[in-house]
Order: structure tokens, then sequence, then C-alpha cells
């Protein structure tokens, strides 16, 4: 499984018009083959900080998640809203544990 955290920053007079594109991306993510979670979560302390949390079931569904048609969309209206501090980043889970 590859598990991705990260988290980006949306300036607050665009946030509301970005959460419209999150959503559709959000939904689309969700309705590929291989996604096993996908959110994006508004910091409670930190307005215009979104963290990221995704799971896949592969490498390759991850690969292939970044050639989706809602993926490139997202990336150009994402450039549109000012986001900025993108720092998101992919790992190999092996075994899980339920806590």
């Amino acid at each position: 499984m590859i598990v991705v955290i990260g988290e980006f920053r949306i300036p607050l007079e665009h946030c509301g018009e970005a959460l419209a594109a999150m959503n559709r991306v959000i939904a689309a993510s969700r309705a590929e083959p291989g996604c096993l979670g996908y959110a994006y979560a508004e910091d409670v302390l930190e307005k215009g900080l979104f963290r990221v949390s995704e799971s896949w079931e592969s490498r390759e569904a991850l690969s292939a998640h970044f050639t989706t048609g809602h993926m490139r969309a997202w990336q150009q209206e994402r450039a549109g809203y000012g986001m900025s501090e993108r720092r998101v980043l992919a790992y190999e889970v092996g075994e899980e544990e339920v806590l």
C-alpha cells in the first residue's frame, strides 16, 4: 500500500472557490481504481492550510492517478488559486496494525 501525506496553503480570499474544485477532485479520485482513501482537510487552527491524506493499493495506481483529467485540471486550478507551500510525500507501507 502507498500512503500519501502532505499539506498546502490556499490564500484565504480564494478558499471558497478552491473548496469547490477540491470537492470535484476528491470525488473523482475516490472513484479511481486502486484508491483506498483520498481526503483534504483544513487545519482547525490555521485557516487556509490544508492537510492531504491518501492511500492507494499500489504505486501503479498512484502513478495512474497523476495522468487523469481531473488531476491535470486541479493542477491548473490550484495554481490560479495561489497554492503555496505544497509538500506532499508518498510512503510505501508494509504491515498495518490496528491501534
